[in-house]
C-alpha cells in the first residue's frame, strides 16, 4: 500500500491564510470592545441589539447570494478581493464615526466582507 503524498500548498492559499487570519483577529479584537464603544457615545442597550441582529441577517442573507453569483460567474477572487477590501475599510470607519447611522453602515460593511 502506498501513501499518499501531500500536495503542495500554492503561494495563493499561504497568501489568503495570512490575511484572512489578520482579517479574524482584528474583528476578534474590536467585537468585545464594540458595545463600551457604541454606549460611551451614546446608544441605547435596545440599539445595540438592533445594529448586531441587522448586520448579522445581512452577512448571512448576503452570503448565499453572493456565493450563487461567484458560482455562477466561476470566478472567486473578485469576491475575495472585496470582501477582505470592505472588512478592512470598515474598522476605521466604526472608530471614526458617531452617528448611529454611519455606524450601522460601517457594522453592516464589515459583516458583508466577512
Amino acid at each position: 500500500m502506498k501513501i499518499k503524498t501531500l500536495q503542495i500548498i500554492t503561494r495563493t492559499v499561504v497568501i489568503l491564510s495570512f490575511v484572512s487570519f489578520f482579517t479574524d483577529v482584528a474583528s476578534e479584537m474590536l467585537y468585545p470592545v464594540m458595545p463600551i464603544f457604541l454606549k460611551s457615545i451614546g446608544f441605547s442597550v435596545l440599539l445595540i441589539g438592533i445594529l448586531e441582529g441587522l448586520a448579522e441577517a445581512t452577512a448571512g442573507l448576503s452570503k448565499g447570494y453572493f456565493g450563487k453569483l461567484s458560482d455562477t460567474a466561476g470566478k472567486r477572487v473578485p469576491f475575495v478581493r472585496l470582501g477582505y477590501l470592505m472588512s478592512a475599510i470598515s474598522k476605521p470607519m466604526m472608530a471614526a464615526f458617531v452617528y448611529p447611522l454611519w455606524i450601522f453602515l460601517a457594522r453592516t460593511i464589515d459583516r458583508l466582507g466577512k
